[in-house]
């Protein structure tokens, strides 16, 4: 069963020379570390507001856990743990209060929010910060609270735009440890980065899209079997020209 079946999509901005999307077809199996790669501009971040709802797209469609989001938008709504790549996060409220605030956005109780993000705060080494200002934390501090909000309610498909972009080692360890253990209990993982050499690592499953379109797809080991890694087969498909 794929988690995210994609046909034929296609998006473009208003006054744009060219599609953001451009007939893109993608199967994420369900229970996948999946990683969805491309330069500056490939279309990346278009297809995730796809995928969440965010963006409606100008044709094709998206299948989520066998959902449509014309009949069935709560229930995907409530299937999907988005990790956007800005700090989606108040800086003059408090962790928890941030927490609880994204908690109750989700419908979910003030009883189950102060549950979950007791757990999370241990698990991710801020408990004794929870009552600071995140005008006072760290971009790693920052970055696994945006973590949090999108873990608050237990979804089936966790999506992450760059979510280790500019933080330290550690916070990248700690992340990506966290990140391996929730897809081996059985979430399924969709992943951005620019950080090829950590998504070889992480991602059992990638594809690598430019201009809107699917370039590549298939198993991590797969690819790399050959002695090049994922590095080298991105530099081959989408050329060296830098990309703002």
């Amino acid at each position: 069963m794929d988690a995210i079946s994609i046909s034929a999509l296609v998006h473009r901005y208003s006054g744009a020379a060219e599609p953001a999307v451009n007939g893109l077809n993608l199967n994420i199996p369900k229970g996948a570390f999946y990683g969805l790669l491309g330069p500056n501009g490939a279309g990346k971040t278009t297809t995730i507001s796809i995928i969440c709802g965010i963006v409606k797209p100008v044709s094709g469609t998206v299948s989520i856990l066998r959902r449509d989001w014309k009949k069935d938008a709560t229930a995907i709504k409530n299937s999907i743990g988005l990790v956007p790549q800005e700090i989606a996060l108040y800086d003059t409220m408090t962790a928890n209060e941030n927490l609880n605030f994204f908690g109750q956005m989700l419908g979910l109780n003030g009883k189950t929010i102060a549950k979950k993000a007791d757990e999370l705060m241990e698990e991710f080494g801020l408990s004794e910060h929870k009552s600071k200002q995140l005008q006072h934390f760290s971009g790693g501090m920052k970055r696994r609270v945006n973590l949090m909000v999108a873990l608050l309610h237990d979804p089936e498909i966790l999506i992450l735009d760059e979510p280790t972009v500019g933080i330290d080692v550690h916070s990248r360890h700690m992340i990506n440890t966290y990140l391996k253990a929730l897809n081996e209990g059985g979430m399924t993982i969709v992943y951005t980065s620019h950080q090829l050499d950590e998504t070889e690592q992480l991602c059992d499953e990638v594809c690598i899209i430019d201009h809107g379109k699917l370039l590549i797809e298939g198993r991590t080991s797969d690819l790399v079997s050959d002695g090049h890694s994922l590095h080298h087969h991105f530099i081959e498909l989408t050329g060296k020209q830098l990309r703002d």
